[in-house]
């Protein structure tokens, strides 16, 4: 009996929107992941990210946007990618749908986590605000107005201090 080698899946287009300028924006684009599986959706965008757009080194993810195994799992340190494996961490126990990316020029892109189930209308009305938003609003203010609602009061993770703090409204 003879067996065929496994053929890897075809590449999909990186779903990925970034912002034209850098600034003190609370998000600099979005990516729009094609499943909740963290170790093939990081190693796609560390693997496929714009190379005018900088090198991923490290990146920090909000655990409720993946399926990390059973509660108590390990989070993983590290993930497998063509270039090598690249370290991870993950906020506490947030739900701020931000994916940190730190860059190996210093710089960090914090990026909105479109959930991979959102409908592809809404993703990229989603995307498109924001890569336009301009520092108005953060990621999870996005997904609540993507939702009919929006989210007042909600935390933030400040990546420069370390630790959470209230949301200043938006209006």
């Amino acid at each position: 009996m003879t067996t065929s080698p496994t053929v890897p899946a075809p590449h999909t287009a990186l779903r990925l929107q970034l912002q034209d300028h850098s600034g003190s924006s609370p998000i600099d684009g979005a990516w729009w992941p094609h499943s909740r599986d963290l170790h093939v959706e990081v190693a796609d965008l560390v693997d496929h990210f714009p190379i005018l757009s900088g090198r991923i080194d490290r990146l920090l993810f909000s655990r409720p946007d993946w399926d990390l195994g059973p509660a108590g799992s390990p989070v993983p340190r590290k993930v497998p990618t063509a270039r090598g494996p690249i370290k991870v961490g993950s906020f506490p126990s947030d739900d701020t749908h931000l994916m940190v990316l730190k860059m190996s020029s210093g710089r960090r892109l914090r990026l909105l986590v479109v959930p991979d189930d959102t409908p592809p209308d809404r993703a990229r009305e989603l995307m498109t605000r924001s890569a336009n938003e301009h520092g108005h609003r953060a990621a999870a203010d996005l997904l609540g107005i993507a939702r009919g609602r929006e989210d007042r009061g909600s935390q933030v993770w400040d990546d420069d201090g370390g630790g959470y703090g209230p949301m200043a409204p938006t209006d």
